[in-house]
């Protein structure tokens, strides 16, 4: 019997992809003591100088498996559509492998651009995104259905816990956290959790309030 996993499908804020059961309960509670007991042991980072998107970026930032429509104007020979590679790269005629992972379509087509030049004279690329995949996030703990979500477009705190359902009657709504992984530079990463206050959100007087929700990002329901 094949043991290939299925591919997770994206879709609109509105719509989720979670999956359900006992079993994705259990894995739930794992997950949920797992993250209270890095808290307790300090492994959390910065606590406190998080920087946070307050409106959602103007560009979208590609991740593995996004599709792309690369076009080389007046050299349809070597346009084409490519996919995001789990390892970030992507294939194109002549230049080879690029990095697109972590960068916009436009600094992408720059990108492609200037490896170009040594092939042709000043040529002009475009790239479009035209199918998102990598974006996603996990809602965790007391909502009615944690998981993971796949989404199309960028959501903030209050669409992603929407988009599990809301809370369960035992969630304590000032205690949740956001866990985001960020990069330390040449030394690794670390883990930064962002206390969201779900009261004062709804009165306006929240700090940093309703952040937009980045790759990867963990809500954690307490």
């Amino acid at each position: 019997m094949s043991t290939q996993p299925r591919k997770a499908t994206t879709v609109d804020v509105s719509q989720i992809v979670v999956q359900r059961g006992n079993v994705m309960r259990v894995l739930t509670s794992w997950f949920l003591i797992a993250v209270l007991a890095a808290g307790a042991t300090g492994c959390v980072g910065d606590q406190v100088n998080y920087k946070v998107d307050m409106v959602a970026p103007s560009e979208f930032l590609l991740g593995p498996e996004d599709v792309l429509n690369v076009t080389i104007w007046k050299n349809q020979d070597l346009s084409r559509e490519v996919v995001v590679r789990p390892d970030g790269m992507i294939s194109m005629p002549l230049v080879g492998d690029i990095q697109a992972t972590g960068l916009t379509a436009n600094l992408l087509a720059k990108r492609i651009a200037e490896r170009l030049t040594e092939y042709l004279a000043s040529p002009i690329v475009f790239v479009q995104v035209k199918d998102v995949n990598s974006y996603f996030i996990y809602v965790m703990g007391e909502v009615a259905k944690p998981g993971k979500y796949s989404l199309k477009s960028y959501a903030n705190v209050m669409q992603g816990i929407s988009l599990a359902g809301g809370f369960t009657p035992y969630a304590k709504k000032n205690k949740i956290k956001v866990l985001r992984v960020m990069a330390d530079g040449s030394s690794g990463k670390h883990q930064m959790e962002i206390p969201v206050q779900y009261d004062e959100i709804l009165k306006g007087n929240a700090v940093p309030g309703n952040f937009f929700l980045r790759i990867g990002d963990v809500i954690v329901v307490p």
